[in-house]
């Protein structure tokens, strides 16, 4: 049985290197990712991606299949309870906080946990702020969350869910994911909540919700953002039956004409478990966006997603397990998790988050790491 250390927020290291070109994941150059035609409906485009190879992620197991089957237990920090295992672990026991929520995977599988991801229940909803793989058979660890419900501060269910129908759209994940700063994620929320009442429900009740998951699950909301995913949903899932000898493996995307986000995965099935998720936040984007919609070539995405080259490179890592490392770029952040567990060794997600307010016109070359087979 893995044993882990008590509320690890952020890994056991954590380290910074100057990048200075051709950045290559793992060190191997052969794996690489092509973009396809774009799927567009209204001021969404999504740009399918397929890899030159793919890695086994079978024995993974998601935060919504973990917490369906009970196997993954989220509560409120200082409520530890019985969820410790052994009888020699002391946890500091202390009040509910904002920002920590503690998850223990008592499944037999390894978890893996995304950015973005919504956690509803406790005293208040949450965002999962950094992706990251929890062992099996862990021990509790502190989820390291952002509030995405500003405004209540009181229980309303001692039980954790996750927001089923999607993810938090980009705008709100990226707070998360790059500001790592509360206010700038409760302003992003706001933002969001505004313009989805603004813009579909006829403007902003008095009783309007602050929570970010509640907005979404308004009737009118979901049957909007519905209307704008499920042509896109249904096109891309179509499309990945067609290109599975192919590898599809994850997303460019772009809204009202600009090139925004991509999402790439170890393989097809891994994909297809969080689609469903990712193209509703991915529609959130585009109905909440004043930007006016404009053709996106396939070579644009295909260079969005080529460029690596960073300045910097921030890493966090827990030996064994996993390492998350973000390239910082004068127009992006690149995040990319790979797992280190025993017969592994590769990429299971890729996040690019564009900054359309600069621009750098280094090219360089996105590949998917292979470490195992590297000594580590």
């Amino acid at each position: 049985m893995l044993r882990r250390p008590l509320l690890s927020r952020f890994g056991l290291l954590i380290g910074m290197a100057l990048i200075c070109s051709s950045l290559i994941w793992g060190g191997n150059p052969s794996p690489s990712y092509q973009v396809l035609k774009p799927i567009s409906h209204g001021n969404l485009t999504i740009f399918p991606v397929v890899s030159s190879s793919t890695h086994d992620t079978s024995e993974f197991i998601t935060l919504d299949e973990g917490i369906r089957s009970g196997d993954v237990v989220v509560t409120e920090a200082g409520r530890l309870g019985g969820l410790i295992r052994g009888p020699h672990h002391r946890v500091p026991i202390s009040g509910p906080q904002v920002n920590s929520l503690v998850l223990v995977n008592n499944s037999r599988h390894p978890l893996i946990l995304l950015a973005g991801e919504i956690v509803t229940g406790g005293k208040q909803d949450r965002v999962v702020a950094k992706d990251r793989v929890i062992p099996p058979e862990s021990d509790p660890v502190d989820l390291g969350v952002f509030c995405v419900e500003p405004g209540r501060w009181t229980g309303v269910s001692d039980q954790f869910s996750t927001m089923k129908s999607q993810m938090a759209q980009p705008s709100v994940r990226s707070k998360a994911m790059v500001a790592q700063d509360q206010s700038q994620v409760w302003d992003s929320v706001g933002a969001a909540n505004r313009a989805v009442y603004g813009g579909l429900v006829g403007g902003l009740p008095s009783a309007a919700p602050s929570s970010y998951a509640k907005t979404f699950e308004d009737e009118k909301v979901r049957k909007a953002i519905a209307e704008q995913a499920a042509p896109v949903e249904q096109s891309y899932t179509s499309l990945i039956r067609q290109l599975r000898d192919q590898h599809a493996v994850g997303v460019v995307v772009a809204v009202g004409g600009q090139l925004i986000w991509a999402d790439l995965f170890a393989n097809t099935p891994l994909m297809e478990k969080y689609w469903p998720k990712l193209v509703r936040s991915y529609a959130a984007e585009a109905i909440t966006s004043r930007t006016a919609a404009k053709p996106v070539s396939v070579a644009e995405a295909q260079q969005f997603l080529n460029r690596t080259d960073g300045t910097r490179q921030m890493i966090e890592s827990e030996p064994g397990v996993y390492r998350q490392s973000e390239t910082i770029a004068s127009d992006f952040k690149l995040f990319t998790l790979v797992t280190l567990l025993p017969g592994t060794g590769f990429d299971l997600h890729i996040s690019k988050i564009a900054d359309a307010s600069r621009a750098n016109p280094e090219i360089g070359t996105l590949r998917p790491a292979d470490l195992s087979r590297q000594s580590r």
